[in-house]
């Protein structure tokens, strides 16, 4: 068994869900090198996410910020915490909400994902800037 930590940077985003798999794919190519094993994707930040869900169609992550923004709104007169923006409270919920890591399992030196699906980096803040990943791999490498 063996075990590979790396922290990467994602580019800066804008407000939405991002489809990052090949992003993440690409900053991590040491995947390549289990045979079978999981990756453990851990986002360092209180408000955004990472989500596992549908890679072909886009209007599905339009949908999820659209839901998300009618179900945690900005400027609500409860929030206390609001000296970093209207947008920053609402982000820190819904990020508690969708979680801050995926485990996903490693088959033949890919992400074992299924026909669909994919890696999402949820952002929640208007003005956000690069977002460090911390990824785990633990597993048995290709032929030891």
């Amino acid at each position: 068994m063996s075990w590979f930590q790396k922290t990467i940077t994602m580019q800066a985003k804008r407000r939405g869900f991002h489809l990052v798999t090949h992003e993440i794919v690409a900053q991590v190519p040491e995947i390549q090198d289990y045979q079978v094993g999981l990756a453990h994707i851990f986002i360092q930040h209180t408000s955004a996410a990472l989500a596992l869900n549908e890679n072909a169609d886009p209007t599905v992550r339009q949908d999820f910020e659209s839901h998300f923004n009618v179900m945690v709104p900005e400027n609500q007169p409860y929030y206390i915490h609001t000296y970093e923006g209207p947008d920053d409270m609402p982000a820190h919920i819904k990020a508690a909400l969708l979680g801050s890591s995926l485990s996903i399992p490693i088959a033949n030196g890919r992400l074992a994902l299924g026909t669909w699906q994919g890696i999402y980096l949820c952002e929640h803040r208007d003005r956000a800037r690069g977002r460090r990943l911390v990824v785990t791999l633990n597993g048995a490498l290709q032929n030891s």
